[in-house]
């Protein structure tokens, strides 16, 4: 089995074996734009969508005249693979190695996930980097050739795509799209996009062909040519001779020195999300940008952006590395792209404002859904706090309008990518399967955070009339929660639960605080006198000799009590330092072989929830005993799809769930460190 190092920082630390991870990271921008490699080598399986259909790539290697595949698997004619010899995850990049035939080769995939630049990180190109050289002190003549198939635009390969050729000045540009242009016609979880179009290029005037896979891949790696002309059978069905994208890079004669060439992937979907009826264009388009333009600004760019992120990512690493170990780094540079890329950040109707939606990745497809938020604000809390506002913005509003009739928060605003309210529940009719108290504690704990990153509540204060409904909701109810959902939906309805009676109680804390800032002193001083005689209330009501209870009313009974880690992070000292002692002691008689489960009825656990309760360790030792399952985890799950956050920590396979945002929680050790945090919210700028 090929293994993996997720950080070359780290290779050889303290004696760490390289990772395995589930997947492995290709193209990674948004829910429909996002490929990943499910096997151990780049060139024995096709590359995959999130979703687990084929979005093909393939390139092949010519060295002295001779075939060798670097990536996919293409049917005919059989090209033998060249040795991949690693694969390395950084945040921003994936970088993967091969040996043979006299040369080395090393193919890159970057996606400039900058959150400090949305204009950057906005653009929907991933670059594609090969470099070779000679590794047996000769001289060889190389040429790589790269192709991308018509299943990337469609949501089923018996629909109709079409083809052509953009001019751009400076580049060769291949671009494909469906026939019919199905643009946000259709919501929900398990579908690819149908609209837009796929754009492959490569800078200079290169050989390149658009047509049937067996005659533009095939003839290259029969003699290296490619067709005279470009296929005009179309529109046609995409497995209708499978048309692909093929461009070749001719490097000469390569020797010592290596010798780098690149194509772009890019992706232009025009419209991107459906909110309350406006159909809202991504952030890159909102000032008219073309996908032409697009390329140009990305072909021009990439020398810059490249070192920018080499640079990202050594020094992230580094302050991985220094906050919770080098597991816990290697963690993170997995997790990094598969938050951003669960989310599509387009522009606001007039075009000024940021907003970010989420997909509920094989969960349920609604979209900026409340309680995936939440797990996922750390990384964003971290890196751009604008981008978490990006989130909270569309809930916020909705909630404040006159559609939303409860006191409550609202659980999403629909279904992927169609924000027009909520679908989950009862949705706007009635109370049925709502998240009350788990909402409304989830957006004034991430306002309350927001508020202590930029020191100031000026953003919740427009809210402020929302708000006080949601505390006063919480006051009364959040103590000893009725039979209600939690954010851990799938464990189905618990009454008397004592964690979401932990997120009231924070979430009060936190709007308090929000009372403060705002100059509001006595509802400030009303509320934070509230919390502290809740967490008092808590700790006899959830006591259970060495832990605390699952609910109230069960002794022998345990969970995680992860939502206590705002308490510590955010510095309101409702609870003493022992409760959360007594539970990282606790849990610590309870881990799996994979990890620790989420409560003592099931043997599943949530990969974001073990990090937050990690996290509430004041001892580096407690924090690595409770992450190392997690992290052995990585390598063992036979579950090969992007990272689940629901897995069996007996089986270690995926209990459900993959590719979703929520991994982002795993960035909350960071936020333990209030000057690294800081840091790293003031490089994000807005």
């Amino acid at each position: 089995m090929m293994t993996m190092a997720l950080n070359p920082l780290l290779a050889g630390a303290q004696g760490l074996a390289p990772v395995r991870p589930p997947a492995v990271p290709l193209v990674t921008h948004d829910p429909y734009f996002s490929v990943w490699s499910f096997s151990d080598k780049l060139n024995e399986d096709w590359p995959h969508h999130w979703t687990g259909a084929i979005n093909a790539m393939t390139a092949i290697i010519r060295v002295d005249g001779k075939p060798y595949l670097l990536m996919g698997n293409p049917r005919e004619p059989k090209v033998d693979p060249l040795e991949q010899r690693s694969v390395t995850v950084w945040p921003t990049r994936t970088i993967y190695t091969f040996a043979g035939a006299g040369v080395d080769v090393t193919m890159t995939f970057l996606t400039p996930a900058l959150p400090s630049d949305l204009e950057i990180l906005s653009r929907p190109v991933t670059y594609l980097t090969f470099s070779v050289k000679a590794n047996d002190g000769g001289a060889h003549g190389v040429q790589v050739y790269f192709d991308a198939t018509g299943e990337w635009v469609v949501d089923k390969p018996d629909q109709e795509v079409q083809w052509d050729r953009p001019t751009v000045d400076g580049l060769t540009v291949l671009r494909i799209g469906s026939k019919d242009q199905k643009v946000l016609q259709r919501k929900g979880d398990n579908l690819r996009i149908e609209w837009g179009h796929l754009l492959i290029a490569t800078p200079g005037k290169a050989p390149a062909a658009i047509g049937a896979d067996e005659a533009v891949r095939g003839n290259f790696a029969r003699d290296g040519s490619l067709p005279a002309k470009d296929d005009d059978r179309m529109p046609r069905a995409v497995r209708d001779g499978w048309a692909v994208l093929g461009v070749v890079n001719d490097f000469g004669m390569v020797k010592q020195d290596a010798v780098a060439r690149r194509v772009m992937i890019a992706y232009d979907d025009d419209f991107s999300i459906e909110y309350m009826t406006d159909h809202l264009r991504a952030w890159w388009k909102r000032n008219g940008m073309t996908s032409e333009q697009l390329l140009t600004a990305a072909d021009r760019d990439y020398d810059k952006l490249a070192a920018e992120c080499e640079k990202f990512d050594e020094q992230l690493t580094k302050d991985l590395v220094a906050a919770g170990g080098e597991k816990y780094a290697r963690l993170c540079a997995l997790a990094y792209r598969q938050c951003l890329a669960a989310h599509k950040l387009v522009a606001s109707k007039d075009g000024k404002t940021p907003l970010l939606f989420s997909k509920e990745n094989f969960s349920n497809g609604c979209i900026d859904t409340v309680d995936v938020t939440y797990p996922s604000s750390p990384f964003f809390l971290l890196f751009n706090p604008t981008m978490l506002k990006g989130q909270l913005t569309p809930i916020l509003d909705y909630a404040s309008g006159g559609r939303w009739k409860f006191p409550f928060a609202p659980h999403d605003l629909g279904t992927y990518p169609k924000a027009n309210g909520q679908v989950y529940g009862g949705g706007e009719k009635n109370e049925r399967n709502q998240m009350p108290v788990e909402e409304s504690g989830n957006m004034l704990i991430m306002l309350g955070a927001l508020a202590h990153v930029e020191v100031n509540a000026d953003y919740a204060k427009p809210y402020w009339p929302t708000l006080q409904k949601w505390a006063a909701y919480l006051k009364e109810k959040g103590l000893d929660p009725e039979n209600q959902l939690c954010t851990d939906d799938f464990a189905g309805h618990l009454a008397h639960n004592t964690n979401l009676s932990l997120k009231a109680i924070v979430a009060l804390a936190a709007y308090a605080d929000l009372a403060d800032r705002l100059g509001q002193k006595d509802e400030a001083a009303t509320y934070r006198k509230e919390a502290g005689e809740m967490a008092t209330k808590w700790q006899s009501m959830a006591a259970d000799g060495d832990h605390y209870k699952l609910t109230f009313d069960k002794a022998g009974t345990w969970s995680q009590k992860y939502n206590l880690v705002w308490d510590k992070l955010l510095g309101y000292d409702l609870f003493p330092k022992d409760v959360a002692a007594k539970e990282i002691a606790f849990y610590q008689t309870k881990l799996n072989q994979y990890g620790l489960p989420l409560d003592n009825r099931k043997t599943y656990t949530k990969l974001d929830w073990i990090v937050w309760t990690a996290t509430m360790a004041d001892r580096q030792k407690d924090f690595d005993a409770i992450l190392a399952p997690t992290y052995d985890w990585l390598s063992a799950t036979p579950s090969r799809v992007p990272l689940t956050d629901w897995y069996d920590t007996v089986s270690g396979k995926k209990s459900g769930f993959q590719a979703r945002s929520v991994v982002g929680g795993v960035f909350i050790k960071v936020l333990a460190d209030d000057a690294m945090w800081k840091k790293y919210a003031v490089m994000g700028g807005k």
